[in-house]
C-alpha cells in the first residue's frame, strides 16, 4: 500500500477504535493503540516496518506539537508555587522506578544467564529506561476529559520534565553497563553528550521561541501567524534531529517561553494549533501500536516483562507518594499522582534501541543478545502500560474530581442558544410610536437596536442609534414623526432557538453588533435583541457559574 493509503487507513480506523473505546468508557488513546496493534507488526501487518520508518517525520512532527502544547500549559507562576513539590515528586518516582526495576531485572537475568556482571548491566539499563514516562498519551487523556486542578498541573509538569531525568539516568546506566561488560565506555563522555542533548534542546527551543514571539508581535494576520508558527516548530524539530537533541524538550521550550512572555498573544495560537492537531495525534498513536512487535518472544522473557511492569508501576506510585508527602504537596497529588505515570512510550523505546546498538554483541543466551533482550522487553512492556496507563490516568483525575473542570468560553457558547443570551428587556417599538418617545427609550436604555413591530407583533424594521443621529438636532420633527417613518428594513434577524455559535460566526463575518430576535415559531414575532455586549456578559457569567460548579 502507498503511504497515503496507510495514513488514511490509520486515521479512519483510529477514529473508529477511539469511538468504540469511548463507548466502553475507556480513554480514546487506548483505541488508537489497539487499532495500531491489530494492523501492525503484531497483528495483520497491513503496516510494516518500512512504512513506519517512512512515516517517522510525522511521528516527530506529532511529538513536536505535543511538546509545544504542553509547554504552553507550563506557566511560571505554577513552578514558582509548586516547584519544590514537582522536584521532589519527579526525583521520587524516577529514582524509585530505577532502583526497583533495576533490582528485579538483575535478579531475573541472573537466574537465566548465571552471570552477575551481565545481570547488573542489564538491570542498570532497564532501571534507567523505566524512569521515563510517556507524556503524549497522558496529556491526551487530560485533554479528552478537560481536566483542571492541582493534580492536573502536577501531571503536566512531571511528564514534561520526566524525559530529562530518564535521559540522564540512561546516560549513566549505559556507561556503567559498558564498563561492566567490556571495560569500555566513559562516564564523563556520556554525561557530556547527555548535557549537550538536554541543554542544547532547551537553548534551541528558547531561540526559536524568541523568533516566533517577534513574528507574532508584528504580524496581525491569523492565517499567516499559524503558517509561520508551524514553520518555526518544524525547523526546530529538524534542527533537534540533526544535532541529536530531544525533540519534545526543544518544542516544549518554545511553548514555555511564549506562554510566559506573551500570554495573551500566544493564547489564540495555542488554541489554533490544538484545533487541527487531532488527525496528527491519531496517526501518531496508531503507529505507536503498529510498531510494537512482540511475536516470537521466548516464554522466559515474559517473566521479565511482568516483573518490569509490576516493579515500575510500584516504583512510580511509591516514589511519587513519598515525594509528595516530603514536599507537603496537596493530598490528591500525593495520593493519585503515581496512577498517572504508568504510561511509557517513544522515549523508552528509543532509549532501548540506542542501548541495543551499544550492547548487541553481548550474549545473554545462545539465541539472544543483551541488546535484543532490552528491545523486546521494553517493546512488550510499552504495549502493556500503554493499554493500562490511560485508564489509570482517567481514574486518578476522576478520583481527584478534576474531570470537566477545564471549561472554556467556546464550550459554553457551543451549548447555548440565542434565547439564552439575548436581551429580553429590549421591548419592540410599535410602528406608530412617536419619535419623541422612541428617543426617550434610547436614552433610558443602553440598547443600540430596537425592532419595530406591527400591531400584530410582526417585525417590520429596525431602529438603530446611528440612524437617528441626523434627527437629534431637529426637535421639531420629533412630535409628528413615528417609528415607521424612520425605521430601516430588516436585512438580518435571528431566531430564539438558533445555535448561538453559528449566529455569532455570522455576525462576526457581517460585522454586525446587534440583531433582532424572533420567537422562531413561524409567526415572525419579535421577542428581544441579540446585542453582542449583553451576550458577552451573559456568556462570562455562565462560564464563571459552570467553572465554580465543576
Amino acid at each position: 500500500m502507498g503511504l497515503l493509503t496507510i495514513i488514511g487507513l490509520c486515521i479512519f480506523c483510529g477514529v473508529i477504535g477511539a469511538w468504540i473505546f469511548q463507548k466502553l468508557h475507556i480513554p480514546q488513546v487506548v483505541g488508537y493503540i489497539v487499532i495500531g496493534v491489530l494492523i501492525g507488526e503484531s497483528g495483520l501487518r497491513l503496516v510494516d516496518h518500512a512504512d513506519i520508518l517512512a512515516l517517522r517525520p510525522f511521528n516527530l512532527f506529532a511529538l513536536g506539537l505535543i511538546g509545544f502544547l504542553v509547554g504552553g500549559e507550563l506557566h511560571g507562576s505554577i513552578f514558582k508555587k509548586y516547584g519544590k513539590q514537582f522536584t521532589a515528586i519527579l526525583l521520587g518516582e524516577g529514582l524509585a522506578a530505577f532502583f526497583m526495576v533495576g533490582t528485579a531485572s538483575t535478579l531475573i537475568v541472573q537466574m537465566i544467564c548465571h552471570d552477575w556482571v551481565l545481570s547488573l548491566a542489564a538491570g542498570t539499563i532497564f532501571g534507567a529506561i523505566a524512569s521515563a514516562t510517556d507524556p503524549a498519551s497522558t496529556i491526551d487523556v487530560l485533554w479528552e476529559y478537560r481536566t483542571a486542578g492541582v493534580l492536573t498541573s502536577a501531571i503536566v509538569a512531571i511528564v514534561a520534565l520526566d524525559d530529562a531525568l530518564a535521559m540522564t539516568l540512561y546516560g549513566i546506566g549505559t556507561s556503567a553497563a559498558q564498563m561492566l561488560t567490556s571495560g569500555e565506555g566513559a562516564l564523563g563522555t556520556e554525561m557530556t553528550r547527555v548535557f549537550i542533548e538536554l541543554f542544547g534542546a532547551v537553548a534551541l527551543g528558547l531561540l526559536a521561541g524568541f523568533c516566533l514571539n517577534l513574528i507574532l508581535r508584528f504580524l496581525p494576520q491569523k492565517d499567516r501567524r499559524l503558517g509561520l508558527a508551524l514553520g518555526v516548530i518544524l525547523l526546530t524539530i529538524s534542527a533537534a534531529v540533526i544535532f541529536k537533541m530531544d525533540v519534545i524538550l526543544a518544542t516544549m521550550s518554545i511553548g514555555i517561553l511564549l506562554t510566559n512572555i506573551a500570554p495573551r498573544r500566544s493564547k489564540e495560537l495555542f488554541a489554533i494549533v490544538r484545533s487541527f492537531s487531532s488527525p496528527i495525534y491519531i496517526l501518531f498513536f496508531v503507529l505507536v501500536g503498529a510498531r510494537l512487535g512482540i511475536r516470537d518472544m521466548p516464554l522466559w522473557l515474559w517473566w521479565l516483562v511482568a516483573a518490569y511492569v509490576i516493579m515500575r508501576s510500584l516504583g512510580k506510585w511509591i516514589g511519587s507518594y513519598w515525594g509528595g508527602r516530603l514536599s507537603r504537596a496537596e493530598p490528591v497529588v500525593s495520593r493519585y499522582m503515581g496512577l498517572t505515570l504508568f504510561a511509557q512510550g517513544g522515549v523508552a523505546v528509543g532509549l532501548s534501541i540506542m542501548a541495543s546498538q551499544h550492547l548487541n554483541d553481548i550474549a545473554v543466551t545462545d539465541t539472544m543478545s543483551l541488546g535484543d533482550m532490552i528491545v523486546f522487553t521494553v517493546t512488550a512492556t510499552t504495549l502493556v502500560v500503554q493499554l493500562v496507563g490511560p485508564p489509570c490516568t482517567r481514574a486518578a483525575v476522576r478520583a481527584a474530581k478534576e474531570i470537566d473542570r477545564n471549561i472554556t468560553e467556546e464550550d459554553v457558547i457551543a451549548e447555548l442558544t440565542v434565547g439564552d443570551v439575548m436581551n429580553p428587556d429590549v421591548q419592540p417599538i410599535p410602528e406608530d410610536l412617536p419619535l419623541s418617545i422612541v428617543l426617550q427609550r434610547f436614552t433610558d436604555n443602553d440598547a443600540l437596536v430596537y425592532p419595530v413591530v406591527s400591531t400584530e407583533g410582526r417585525i417590520l424594521g429596525v431602529l438603530t442609534f446611528e440612524s437617528l443621529k441626523e434627527l437629534l438636532g431637529d426637535s421639531g420633527s420629533w412630535q409628528w414623526l413615528v417609528a415607521s417613518d424612520v425605521m430601516q428594513p430588516v436585512e438580518e434577524k435571528t431566531r430564539q432557538p438558533a445555535k448561538l455559535a453559528e449566529v455569532l460566526d455570522d455576525m462576526n463575518r457581517m460585522q454586525i453588533e446587534a440583531l433582532p430576535v424572533t420567537r422562531g415559531d413561524g409567526t415572525d414575532s419579535a421577542v428581544g435583541v441579540l446585542d453582542l455586549r449583553y451576550a458577552r456578559r451573559r456568556i462570562r457569567e455562565e462560564l464563571i457559574h459552570r467553572t465554580s460548579a465543576a
